[in-house]
């Protein structure tokens, strides 16, 4: 940015620092590993794909039993994958929340170790 002055030995040692911290962070982070993301995916699916097979069974004991113009399988398919479309978005929704809340803790945490932010600007609140 025009107007600081980033050469400084001691500036680039703390931005590496501050970069290095948050890189040991997320490498001792368990739960964020790659079969986390398999298993999130999985369930994103599952959680699509059961309301969708429960609204279209429904849907078929509904047209057998009392038969109309109207296809209540179509019409349950289409409720069940609606509802489980949004409860995949609220559990991604919930899981971002909680990962952003989790970083910024812990950045305001290394802020408080050193009393400087990320810039290595004086953190006065």
């Amino acid at each position: 940015m025009p107007g600081k002055d980033d050469s400084s030995p001691g500036e680039l040692g703390r931005k590496i620092g501050s970069l290095e911290r948050r890189k040991v962070r997320v490498r001792r982070t368990r739960d964020r590993t790659l079969w986390h993301g398999v298993g999130a995916a999985g369930l994103i699916g599952w959680s699509i794909a059961v309301p969708t097979v429960i609204g279209a069974l429904l849907g078929l004991w509904l047209d057998r039993n009392w038969p109309s113009d109207f296809s209540w399988t179509l019409a349950l398919l289409l409720a069940g994958v609606t509802l489980g479309c949004f409860n995949a978005w609220y559990w991604v929704d919930m899981e971002s929340r909680l990962i952003e809340k989790d970083e910024a803790a812990q950045d305001e945490a290394e802020k408080g170790e050193t009393g400087k932010d990320e810039t290595g600007e004086e953190s006065g609140q």
